[in-house]
């Protein structure tokens, strides 16, 4: 069985004189007369391990993948502990230097755009590599963090026949032909009517939620948003809890607790990658802002109130801007926080009516950098009100029938929320542009390969 990289420099001198098989890329290689010093990643770390070689005749090129049996050994250089001592070389894919210098995985700095356009080999970079595993410790303390609360994982589905929010853009899915679909012949369409890639799993989430108690999804959501932002993906991923007998004050709650408990283990779990991202020293700031500091409750009224003092010209009534929320977030409180209770205009038909009948039980957390990170609410569960919302709307009731049932055959205040994964992991790692935190991403006018 081979070892992985960490696990023997977790090991170090623990080793010394031991037999071992490792696995691994070749990213440098320096040489003299009488050896080769070939570095090895396997992925596993952001270090690198070092392979002695000598009598070896075959060629090894940077970038060629190598299976190594040998011997660890103390090392004699001042930037390693240990190195192997190779006994037996197998390599695969010879990768030739002509082509390696056409690549990413040249030693030397590259743009984040010109890594994009490889993004194929991203994962083979330092940079990229080390995103990655911070990604997947983020993406397993959430599953522990609702296993040990007593959620259940439910999986929702990807397509759907209605658009959740009520007014996003969708992405249609067919099986027809450009003539069938001006001709709007849906009828002989694979699912015989309209079918659309979701946008959230919240609605087929509440119907769980009301007979599980506590739930939770992970899984990709879609907008055809016409934005090309550095916040914004066509395709991403959202993270939906849903709770049973919650009020909007228990959502607040569980979401700052959920989000303080991600940060707060990812700092240790992923300490050596976020150590070697962490540039200008600005990371570990950010995630220790998020820790020492209770998230600031303030309703939408309130901050529009305070928008207005500072002399802007918004109205109550308006959406706030990214520039809004940045100015409330990093110049007013220094600090994450809450805005609740919304207009009823500005937020989706199923969001609880206050009982002022001008807001609705939402809330939004706002955070340094990235803004919105997390948008939630008190679930309508009154069903002449869901109607009444749904008409308000202009919304087509036969569409979700079955999610009025949900109220018509006995229901229960409930509430849950959405987190944005990805936005999440572009403020750990303090990137500026959410696509360089996504293994592929889709944007407007781009699909990355």
């Amino acid at each position: 069985m081979c070892n992985t990289i960490r696990s023997i420099l977790k090991e170090n001198t623990n080793l010394i004189n031991k037999q071992i098989v490792v696995n691994g890329w070749v990213k440098h290689i320096r040489s003299n007369k009488f050896q080769k010093f070939v570095i090895i990643n396997d992925g596993s770390t952001i270090r690198n391990l070092q392979i002695i070689v000598t009598n070896e005749k075959r060629k090894i090129n940077r970038g060629t993948f190598l299976k190594v049996k040998g011997q660890i050994v103390l090392s004699k250089g001042n930037k390693q502990n240990i190195e192997l001592l190779a006994k037996d070389i197998r390599s695969y894919g010879l990768f030739k230097d002509k082509y390696f210098q056409k690549t990413i995985l040249q030693p030397k700095t590259h743009s984040f755009k010109k890594l994009r356009q490889q993004s194929y080999l991203r994962f083979r970079t330092n940079f990229f590599s080390s995103i990655m595993r911070v990604r997947h410790n983020v993406s397993y303390l959430i599953h522990k963090y609702f296993h040990k609360s007593g959620f259940y994982n439910i999986q929702t589905p990807i397509i759907t026949n209605y658009d959740t929010e009520g007014h996003s853009n969708l992405f249609k899915v067919t099986t027809l032909n450009l003539k069938q679909l001006k001709q709007n012949d849906f009828k002989s369409d694979f699912f015989g009517e309209n079918a659309f890639l979701t946008v959230s799993g919240q609605l087929h989430g509440e119907s769980a939620a009301l007979g599980l108690g506590k739930i939770y999804t992970f899984c990709p959501s879609f907008r055809a948003e016409n934005s090309n932002t550095p916040r914004h993906l066509a395709e991403f991923w959202m993270v939906e809890p849903e709770v049973a007998f919650f009020n909007l004050k228990n959502n607040m709650y569980l979401a700052e607790h959920f989000i303080k408990y991600i940060i707060k283990k990812i700092i240790k779990l992923s300490y050596e990658d976020l150590l070697f991202l962490d540039k200008d020293n600005q990371i570990f700031n950010n995630l220790h802002l998020i820790l020492k500091k209770e998230f600031k409750r303030i309703t939408y009224s309130k901050a529009i109130k305070i928008l207005i003092k500072t002399g802007d010209q918004i109205k109550w009534g308006e959406d706030l801007k990214s520039e809004h929320e940045k100015f409330l977030v990093e110049n007013y409180f220094h600090s994450p926080i809450i805005i609740f209770d919304y207009p009823i205009d500005l937020k989706p038909f199923y969001m609880r009516i206050n009982k002022d009948k001008k807001t609705v039980s939402a809330m939004d957390i706002i955070f340094p950098q990235v803004g919105e990170i997390i948008g939630g609410s008190q679930r309508e569960e009154r069903p002449k009100i869901l109607l009444s919302q749904m008409k308000y709307f202009k919304l087509k009731t036969k569409d979700i029938e079955w999610y009025i049932n949900t109220r018509k055959f006995g229901t229960v205040p409930h509430s849950g929320f959405g987190l944005g994964f990805d936005r999440l992991i572009q403020f750990i790692t303090n990137m500026k542009n959410i696509r360089e935190v996504i293994p592929f991403p889709r944007s407007k006018k781009k699909i990355y390969t």
